[in-house]
């Protein structure tokens, strides 16, 4: 029997429904809203239930539309599970309401989304000890680890500064010290850049933005890459010890924070993801070369300040994002100089829209801190370099030249 061929990143995402048989021959699995699943033989449903067989208990817990998507994102991240949340949010909160307790410690890159950095305020109050530090050095990682180390937790590219993580060193520090590498890979995605290749245990994406791709629709997962041993890690417990090793991160994340939560991604949901993940690669592309392309014309007018963008040779990590990434990404942020108001200029742009959300294939454009940064306060804004005139900037898959316009048009009354 002939082997499966290898085939590339779209070609594998376009085709992986039809690898396992489709109901009526459907080319994409088709959304199934039933929220119960019957079995003919009772000895059936009680073996599902005990882990003994495949099958699907209850829609809170998994449905056969979101075990596609699933599939479908262990596929681009290469792998061996994931499981998928109504949220991004909801995947990362998972890890640490699933896996951490009282008296763990975590070391987390102080250059975070602003949803997680509340969310570590959040278990730092429920006695998870959590120790913020710049990791674009991993020596700043291994000055604050204790034994109660459980997890290292990084972005890939951060939100909006554009930090880099020193990925690579980071992995194989934790896995010198057996400690579990989380990596939210939501600004590159899978697309640009695997978190397995630099060591990370599991792979956090948030589905809503550049895998879907449209702004239409809320998801998250999490991706067990298989490289971590579940055997060494203290929190899984012994009920989750009678699964095999490699499963019983998943098995208790799938009961404790999927199950006992209730943070479940709609069937409808995962269609819309699947579907719009068809294209990533394309929309990436696109992206990327535009965010170049704007990133450069920015950079070079005398009325902007400073643009934060790895694929500038100015970046801090310009060299590492070359080497790791397969572009720089979709985001960058830039300041102006003083004299001008941010906000004049945002309402001078007439393609770009003043909207929070990235990953879209429509230009979207915030002032950083008096937004999603404001909650935070100004002592933390200014730990995070995040200057008052910060602009943050997700580029879409419009024509470049009419970008470019944009955004120099709405400079020319300075």
């Amino acid at each position: 029997m002939s082997a499966t061929p290898q085939y590339g990143f779209t070609t594998t995402i376009l085709h992986s429904d039809r690898q396992k048989e489709i109901e009526h021959g459907s080319i994409h699995k088709p959304v199934h809203t039933s929220v119960m699943y019957g079995y003919s033989d009772a000895r059936d449903l009680a073996a599902v239930f005990q882990n003994k067989q495949s099958g699907y208990r209850y829609g809170r817990q998994g449905n056969p539309t979101v075990s596609a998507l699933e599939e479908k994102i262990s596929k681009m991240e290469d792998g061996q599970a994931s499981i998928a949340f109504a949220t991004g949010m909801a995947a990362i909160g998972a890890v640490f309401q699933a896996l951490l307790r009282q008296g763990d410690h975590l070391v987390s890159s102080s250059f975070l989304f602003g949803n997680t950095n509340s969310l570590w305020q959040t278990i730092s109050a429920q006695g998870v000890d959590v120790s913020m530090v710049d990791a674009t050095d991993v020596d700043h990682v291994a000055a604050v680890l204790t034994p109660a180390t459980r997890m290292v937790f990084v972005e890939t590219i951060a939100n909006p500064r554009t930090q880099i993580a020193d990925l690579k060193r980071i992995g194989d520090l934790c896995r010198e010290k057996g400690i579990l590498f989380v990596v939210d890979n939501t600004m590159t995605s899978p697309y640009l850049f695997r978190p397995k290749t630099v060591g990370a245990g599991l792979v956090i994406n948030s589905l809503t933005k550049s895998i879907a791709g449209h702004g239409n629709v809320l998801g998250g997962v999490l991706t067990d890459t298989g490289l971590y041993d579940w055997a060494t890690y203290p929190n899984i417990a012994a009920n989750f010890r009678k699964q095999s090793v490699r499963m019983q991160g998943l098995a208790q994340l799938r009961a404790k924070a999927l199950r006992d939560f209730g943070a479940s991604l709609s069937p409808e949901a995962a269609h819309q993801i699947a579907v719009g993940a068809e294209t990533m690669a394309l929309r990436m592309e696109r992206e990327c070369a535009n965010a170049l392309a704007l990133a450069k014309m920015l950079d070079a007018d005398p009325r902007v300040a400073v643009v934060h963008y790895p694929g500038l040779p100015s970046h801090p990590q310009h060299a590492l994002a070359s080497d790791l990434f397969r572009a720089y990404g979709a985001l960058f942020s830039f300041e102006l100089k003083p004299e001008i108001d941010c906000f004049d200029y945002l309402n001078r742009l007439q393609l770009a829209i003043n909207a929070t959300h990235l990953g879209d294939t429509r230009t979207l454009v915030i002032p950083v801190a008096h937004t999603i940064f404001f909650e935070m306060g100004a002592e933390r804004r200014a730990e995070m370099g995040i200057a008052d005139s910060l602009i943050r900037v997700s580029v879409g898959i419009e024509d470049t030249q009419d970008l470019l316009e944009d955004f120099s048009r709405a400079l020319d009354p300075v």
